[in-house]
């Protein structure tokens, strides 16, 4: 125990229920929201094939072999209580909460009361972690019980150690991350020890160390699992061709490294901690009582720095997607280590804390000079306004039709239980809105009656470093950056009529009619039209 660590009882029932009320009462206003990107496109298939099943490898769509813990706890979840949005939604905060409660006992054992409480409202203010609480996504969940994980590591509690990573890794694969790296550190304790100095600290691995190798039994175990029920280990082949061979370029590893890096220490406000930290190094440590406030144990920061490196690297190799979202499990430990680091030499530590934490609210609202992931704050509230606002109109107007449009909105007209329409549609799927899958797409304008086109990211107005040529082409290389063409010019190009369209703040959908449905309307008697427009707005109603 460190010697500010605050060895008074606590309820954590309490704690938990706390946590959770004040996250259901925080997210209540998304709480009902349809399902978005990745949620519609597996996470909630595969729940939904264990909940009518019992299968817990994905039928109704293309296996990815992640773990299926997540999904079958959803699935308990619709069991219980009904399958509806708030139903996962309430779901997926109890994880949050259990995260934010481990993250808080983990803080307080390794620093103090008062670091714990500034690390957990940092935490579950933090954009990425607000917006990811109460999507149904596997990396909050893995986190969770990774904090679970290096909490009974520092307490040298073995057994559990490895209960925690192994829910962990069975969570979601690259939670195996953490142990494997732990067990590094414990490698290099053991043989440097006296010359780091730690000779008075009493390592585990002096003892043994194999025990951090169990979890990966259970993600091997999986792993067999599902190729025997599949024939294939790593999931369907496009997924791991996009996940892994794709992405071993030495440039796009380079790239992905620094990435990462920012992802850890910089992204959406989180350079105010880490720079306020940094600049507080420069000052002398406090006293209170005559005696200097202490620092986190060396070997724990060391041990948590193992395992955030761990996830820089892995991360920079792997993932055809750079997403915020696979670092969680290491950025509350960044969080951690720079709260303590103001306490033990800021007066006004409280202060800095509260500024920080106003700057992530306003991240949650106010989208960066620079890309993000649309699940990284609430644009991802803003993208399921949007799509439900035009597949309603759609639906509405064109039962029948046969539309063009590109994941996810294909899957979101298709499936009626992602939320979004009330009977399937028919839809024909393009990879995006660039210029040449248009192109492409206007040779066979025969084949469908309405076009749903939208943007599929989200775009910085007028951001010198986006505009960048080099990153540009970079971008494009490497990590499949493309632009959307807008409705207006997407209708031009397919030769049909925009009908629909909307936008939020960099943001777009639109509907476009073709020709064909245009002259089947003209040879029906119809009452004369009217124009009708609603904010931004454009349609006609017959």
């Amino acid at each position: 125990m460190t010697a500010d660590a605050d060895p008074r009882p606590y309820p954590a029932a309490l704690t938990f229920v706390l946590f959770f009320l004040v996250l259901l009462a925080l997210h209540a206003p998304l709480l009902h929201l349809p399902y978005f990107w990745d949620e519609a496109g597996y996470y909630i298939p595969a729940a939904r094939d264990i909940w009518l099943s019992g299968s817990l490898v994905p039928y109704s769509t293309a296996s990815n072999a992640h773990p299926p813990l997540v999904m079958a706890y959803l699935a308990l979840a619709w069991k219980i209580a009904g399958y509806k949005p708030l139903v996962t939604r309430a779901a997926m905060l109890a994880i949050a909460a259990f995260a934010l409660l481990g993250l808080f006992r983990l803080a307080r054992r390794v620093a103090s009361t008062e670091v714990a409480i500034a690390s957990s409202i940092c935490t579950a203010l933090y954009p990425v972690v607000f917006a990811q609480s109460s999507l149904a996504h596997l990396d909050l969940a893995a986190a969770s019980l990774t904090f679970w994980g290096l909490l009974a590591y520092v307490e040298e509690r073995r057994l559990a150690t490895v209960l925690w990573f192994s829910l962990a890794v069975v969570t979601k694969e690259t939670a195996i991350l953490a142990p494997l790296a732990l067990l590094a550190w414990e490698l290099v304790a053991s043989i440097e020890s006296r010359r780091l100095g730690f000779e008075r600290v009493r390592l585990s691995a002096r003892r043994g160390m194999i025990y951090l190798l169990f979890p990966s039994v259970p993600l091997a175990l999986w792993y067999l699992y599902h190729y025997h029920r599949t024939g294939l280990v790593f999931g369907n082949p496009e997924f791991f061709r996009y996940n892994v061979q794709a992405t071993l370029h030495p440039m796009r590893i380079l790239l992905a490294f620094g990435l990462r890096l920012w992802q850890v220490f910089g992204y959406l406000g989180l350079y105010l901690l880490t720079l306020a930290a940094l600049m507080a190094m420069w000052l002398p440590p406090l006293a209170d009582e005559n005696r200097e406030r202490p620092r986190i144990a060396l070997h724990i920061q060391l041990a948590f720095l193992s395992v955030i490196l761990a996830y820089v690297l892995a991360m920079a190799v792997v993932g055809g997607a750079v997403l915020a979202r696979y670092m969680l499990p290491v950025v509350p430990l960044v969080i951690i280590i720079c709260v303590s680091t103001l306490r033990r030499r800021v007066r006004y530590w409280r202060a800095v804390v509260g500024i920080i934490v106003l700057a992530f609210v306003a991240a949650l609202f106010v989208n960066p000079p620079y890309g993000l992931s649309l699940e990284d704050n609430l644009a991802y509230r803003d993208y399921v306004h949007l799509h439900q606002n035009a597949e309603k109109f759609l639906e509405e107007r064109y039962p029948r039709a046969r539309v063009l449009t590109a994941w996810p909105a294909s899957d979101e007209l298709t499936r009626p239980y992602l939320g979004y329409v009330a009977h399937p549609m028919r839809a024909l799927r393009i990879e995006d809105f660039t210029v040449e899958q248009l192109m492409s797409a206007a040779e066979f304008r025969s084949q469908f009656d309405v076009a749903l086109v939208f943007s599929t990211k989200y775009e910085p107005p007028d951001s010198w470093f986006e505009r960048c040529r080099l990153w540009q082409r970079w971008k494009t290389e490497f990590f499949g950056y493309h632009r959307d063409l807008p409705p207006a010019a997407a209708a031009q190009l397919l030769g049909g009529t925009l009908v629909y369209s909307d936008r939020r703040d960099g943001q777009w959908v639109g509907l476009i009619e073709m020709q064909q449905v245009q002259e089947a309307r003209a040879a029906v008697p119809r009452k004369r039209q009217r124009a009708v427009t609603d904010e931004d707005k454009i349609f006609t109603i017959p």
